[in-house]
């Protein structure tokens, strides 16, 4: 399935919230917690319309389209319950398309705890089980809170500009990336297709250089087959 019990997000980051407890609050904490949009209805009611015009209109195109997606983290749910309350927010095609997106949803930094954003390849959707991502993982970065709104920008436009292609292995190719906003630090997950070729790749050396200012609290890697929430075939991991 999508979620487990253990704390780990539907949309499959395999973040354990019992990581949190490593992390000093005092360093983590957000300052602005007071302004995070708290239901679902803020959130949704925030999100600026944007006309499909201003979506399509000509610009510098991108390598490939990009979908920006929300969802809302619930332990335990399955794949088909996660998928339900997955919601799509835009597909760009353009630099121009993307600012105009990036401008006008909420700001990382004010969703609140268990919502996460995603940025995927084309219109795939961002769900472990679906033929497209199932052979792959993520890699997954956790920072403090007030880092989250930086990092998440960065990786955005290191992703559409394609400065990540040169860190994959021939054959591999990255799928997307999530940012999920947790109670004491948020966690960053880079998606690839082939979890067989991770060794191979050299992600995380290039986002300590693109980001040599951050102190990423922890780093690792996770094939999605292999989580105890995978709902399909399993290998060992």
């Amino acid at each position: 399935m999508a979620a487990a019990d253990n704390g780990a997000s539907p949309s499959g980051s395999g973040y354990d919230d019992n990581d949190d407890d490593l992390i000093d609050p005092q360093a983590s904490s957000s300052p602005d917690d007071g302004d995070r949009l708290s239901t679902d209805h803020e959130i949704n009611s925030s999100f600026k319309s944007i006309p499909d015009d201003d979506l399509k209109s000509d610009g510098i195109p991108l390598d490939t389209p990009w979908t920006f997606w929300l969802d809302k983290s619930v332990p335990g749910a399955s794949v088909a319950e996660y998928k339900h309350c997955l919601k799509k927010i835009y597909t760009v095609t353009t630099v121009q398309s993307f600012w105009r997106v990036f401008n006008n949803i909420p700001d990382v930094s004010l969703l609140s705890s268990r919502y996460s954003y995603h940025l995927m390849r084309n219109q795939r959707r961002p769900v472990w089980e679906d033929e497209i991502n199932c052979q792959g993982g993520n890699w997954n970065f956790k920072c403090k809170k007030s880092d989250t709104a930086f990092v998440w920008k960065e990786l955005l436009l290191a992703l559409i500009g394609e400065q990540l292609v040169e860190c994959m292995a021939q054959g591999d190719e990255i799928g997307g990336l999530s940012c999920s906003i947790r109670n004491k630090a948020d966690v960053f997950q880079i998606w690839n297709v082939r979890s067989d070729l991770e060794e191979k790749s050299t992600i995380v050396e290039k986002v300590k250089s693109l980001l040599p200012e951050v102190n990423f609290w922890s780093v690792h890697y996770k094939t999605f087959q292999t989580h105890e929430a995978f709902e399909g075939h399993k290998v060992a991991g």
